[in-house]
C-alpha cells in the first residue's frame, strides 16, 4: 500500500459504482487506500427483482439488508475492502424522494424518523470526522450542493461531507474523535455534458431509447451534466469498464445495465463509462493534461 488515501462519501448503495467505479478500481490497483462511506442503506429505492418486492418499505421493509449485501458484492468487484455505513449500518435511513414537475428530485411526503434528510448535521458530521481522522485521506470525493439531481440524501451527503471535512482539520475540535487532519483536495463528482450529449445523439441515431425521459441532446442539460469549462479533473480507465459494469450488476435490485442509461456499447460506450469527471471544490490544481484537466486526483500533492 502507498501512503495515498482517498475517501468517497455517497448517499446510497449503487451511487458509488455509477459515479466513481472506475476511479475506485484504478486507485485500488495502484495500491491507494480507498475508503467508501455510504450514508444510508437505500431503503426507499425501487426494486427491480420481482421476487424481492416483498422487501419494499411498504411491505416487509427489509430492503436494507439486501442493499448491504449488494454493496459488499460490488466492492469485491472493484477491490475495495474498506467500506462503511455512516455511524454504522442502520444509523440513517434513506429519506425517499419524488419528482418535481421541473424534472429534479425533491423530498417525498412521508419522512421516516431516521431519515438522513432530517439528521442532525453536527452529529452526522462527527461520525465522518472520526473516519477522516482515522484514514487521513489526502483526497475526498462527494456530490455538489445540489446532489447532482436534487435527491435530498445526496444534498445532505454534500452538507455532511463538506462540514465534516472542515471540522476534521480544526486543531481544537473534539479530540476524542482522533487527531486533527486537513484534507488537501476535495472534488465533486460530475458528468461531462458535452460527452453525454454525444452519447445521447449516438443512441438517437442508432434508433435506441434515450434515457432521462427522452431528453433532447441539443436541449437543456440535467443539473448533474456539467459543461466542460467547469470540470477540473478526469480519471480514465477504459480497461476497467468491465469491473465497473460488474459492480453495477451486483446492485441488481436497483440497476439494470441493459436499460437505456447504460445502453451505450462499442468503443464509444467504453469511452463514456470508462471516463469519470470531477469539479474541484478545495485545493489547488496540479499538473494538467493536454485538455486542461488533471488526470490524477492526487496531482500536485
Amino acid at each position: 500500500m502507498s501512503d495515498r488515501s482517498i475517501l468517497l462519501v455517497h448517499a446510497h448503495p449503487d451511487d458509488e459504482s455509477i459515479g466513481q467505479g472506475i476511479t475506485m478500481a484504478k486507485y485500488v490497483a495502484e495500491g491507494v487506500r480507498v475508503t467508501l462511506v455510504t450514508c444510508t442503506a437505500g431503503e426507499e429505492g425501487e426494486i427491480l427483482i420481482p421476487d424481492e418486492q416483498h422487501r419494499a418499505s411498504g411491505n416487509d421493509d427489509t430492503l436494507a439488508e439486501l442493499r448491504k449485501e449488494e454493496l459488499s458484492a460490488a466492492m469485491r468487484e472493484l477491490g475495495v475492502t474498506d467500506h462503511r455505513f455512516l455511524g454504522g449500518f442502520g444509523t440513517y435511513r434513506d429519506s425517499g424522494m419524488q419528482w418535481h414537475d421541473q424534472g429534479h428530485a425533491v423530498i417525498g411526503e412521508n419522512i421516516h424518523e431516521r431519515a438522513f434528510w432530517i439528521a442532525d448535521l453536527t452529529e452526522a458530521a462527527d461520525h465522518l470526522v472520526r473516519v477522516i481522522r482515522e484514514v487521513r485521506p489526502q483526497v475526498m470525493v462527494t456530490y455538489d450542493q445540489f446532489g447532482g439531481y436534487g435527491h435530498p440524501d445526496h444534498i445532505q451527503t454534500h452538507r455532511v461531507a463538506m462540514y465534516a471535512a472542515a471540522l476534521a482539520g480544526v486543531p481544537s475540535y473534539k479530540l476524542d474523535l482522533g487527531e486533527p487532519h486537513e484534507i488537501a483536495k476535495i472534488y465533486w463528482g460530475a458528468m461531462n455534458g458535452t460527452k453525454l450529449r454525444e452519447g445521447l445523439r449516438h443512441l438517437r441515431d442508432a434508433g435506441e431509447e434515450i434515457p432521462f425521459d427522452g431528453m433532447d441532446p441539443d436541449g437543456p442539460l440535467p443539473a448533474f451534466m456539467v459543461e466542460e469549462h467547469a470540470l477540473a479533473a478526469v480519471v480514465e480507465g477504459t480497461d476497467l469498464v468491465e469491473k465497473k459494469m460488474a459492480a453495477l450488476r451486483a446492485h441488481e435490485s436497483q440497476i439494470s445495465v441493459d436499460g437505456p442509461f447504460f445502453a451505450l456499447s462499442d468503443n464509444f460506450g467504453q469511452e463514456i463509462w470508462g471516463t469519470e469527471y470531477f469539479r474541484i471544490a478545495k485545493g489547488a490544481l496540479g499538473p494538467v493534461g493536454p485538455d486542461g484537466l488533471e488526470t490524477d486526483l492526487f496531482a500536485g500533492l
